[in-house]
């Protein structure tokens, strides 16, 4: 299945019915007086979050959900039918904006959420909702509410514990592979990774979701490369593991390169805990290790763990590290917030 995180859609609410002008017309029944029922009301369009999608692929290929109207009104004060709703299903993570592409409408985080993005029009009433005392034979009715039409974007953020940052070739598909059941695919050239994914960590009995992200080069804010569009999809994760060539030359510039990137983004992306990953030590030998460990906590890396995705060596360490940096977070997150009310 093909990945897409962002698509533009238009939406229209049902319009409601028109109320009916009718009077009752049957042998033997003098005056028989008003009768005209009220029009059905038009359908509403929904967003709700589902289990089991990923991507906003559907989206692709239909662009347009149009709700029908409601039915008129009819004599012997019959209402017309209301029309159906439309639900647009959507990943868990996903974004609603309006057309500016910036204005948020709502944010579903959970399975099961919903939010109505337009009402259908309400019906309009028939002429046996304006009898009265002095009006015994009203001769009108009201039309139905019109719908509401709009255009969206749906953008979809993954919804994961952990992000994989770091310069192509690092190796964050291949410690991805290590670590979950995640079968990213792995070579080596750049740019393996065209699309995010997502994996199921499991250590110490616990299980957190990790994502890997396609990789970021110098001036990715500006576009350079595949951008930084991927990066929206770890503004969630409660903590990043910066992944390092640890046999590249130029190994402190790298690090710096993705700090800067990050610090570019916004979204309080560089300001979230991160762990930096020495990969590749299966090349090196200790002294050129504790070489490279010791430059880059020069260069500002606060907690520097060197590692293997290819061994296996050093992951397990990482991974505890990873799953105590996100039960703080989580903690953090329960926690209510310091000289807040309680019951």
């Amino acid at each position: 299945m093909k990945f897409l995180d962002h698509a533009r859609v238009e939406i229209r609410s049902g319009a409601g019915g028109a109320g009916c002008v009718s009077f009752r017309r049957e042998k033997f029944v003098e005056f028989g007086g008003p009768d005209g029922g009220d029009g059905g009301k038009g359908g509403d369009v929904w967003a709700e979050a589902v289990d089991g999608l990923n991507t906003l692929i559907d989206y692709r290929y239909q662009q347009h959900f149009f709700a029908r109207n409601g039915q008129p009104g009819a004599g012997k004060q019959r209402t017309g039918r209301s029309a159906e709703d439309i639900v647009l299903r959507v990943p868990v993570g996903t974004e609603i904006l309006e057309d500016d592409g910036e204005t948020l409408v709502a944010d579903l985080t959970r399975a099961g959420e919903r939010v109505l993005l337009a009402q259908g029009g309400n019906g309009g009433w028939g002429n046996l909702r304006f009898k009265t005392s002095t009006n015994q034979a009203p001769r009108h009715a009201n039309p139905g509410q019109e719908g509401v039409e709009r255009t969206i974007w749906l953008r979809l953020k993954l919804i994961a514990d952990a992000g994989l940052v770091g310069l192509p070739n690092a190796g964050k598909s291949t410690f991805l592979a290590a670590v979950s059941n995640a079968r990213p695919k792995i070579a080596d050239y750049p740019f393996t990774t065209l699309h995010p994914g997502l994996g199921v960590v499991a250590v110490d009995g616990a299980e957190f979701v990790m994502a890997d992200i396609p990789g970021l080069i110098e001036g990715a804010s500006e576009g350079r490369g595949l951008g930084d569009a991927f990066l929206g999809h770890v503004e969630r994760c409660a903590v990043l593991l910066h992944l390092l060539d640890g046999a590249s030359p130029t190994l402190v510039a790298d690090y710096k390169v993705i700090r800067r990137e990050l610090e570019a983004y916004g979204q309080g992306l560089a300001e979230k805990p991160r762990l930096t990953g020495l990969n590749k030590i299966d090349a090196l030998d200790a002294r050129a290790v504790e070489k490279a460990v010791k430059a880059l906590r020069k260069a500002g890396a606060e907690e520097v763990l060197p590692l293997s995705g290819a061994t296996g060596q050093g992951v397990q360490d990482m991974l505890r590290a990873l799953r105590s940096r996100i039960d703080a977070a989580r903690a953090a997150g329960a926690a209510p917030a310091e000289g807040a009310w309680r019951p």
